[in-house]
């Protein structure tokens, strides 16, 4: 009766024993792949941030409107506008 009851407290602490270096492999890999993630994820900010950048600087009023007088654009005269209401 002892000699079983040894074994199962071995059997238990074994089983334990890999539970845990299981676990902390899990740890691991799951932190690695938050890293990963987290890097990612600010390259992505910097990307974005860069692209804010340009889309404010293409959308300046004076860009815009070197670029219309560049298309041989003009404002239009106060007859031709015409007021559209809902």
């Amino acid at each position: 009766m002892g000699a079983l009851f040894m074994l199962i407290l071995i059997a238990a602490v074994l089983s334990s024993a890999i539970a845990v270096v299981w676990t902390r492999h899990e740890s691991r890999v799951l932190f690695v792949e938050l890293t990963r993630l987290q890097n990612a994820r600010d390259d992505i900010n910097i990307e974005y941030g860069k692209l804010e950048l340009e889309q404010a600087t293409w959308a300046e009023p004076r860009r815009v409107d070197e670029e219309a007088r560049k298309l041989g654009m003009l404002n239009p005269k106060p007859q031709d506008i015409q007021l559209v209401r809902r």
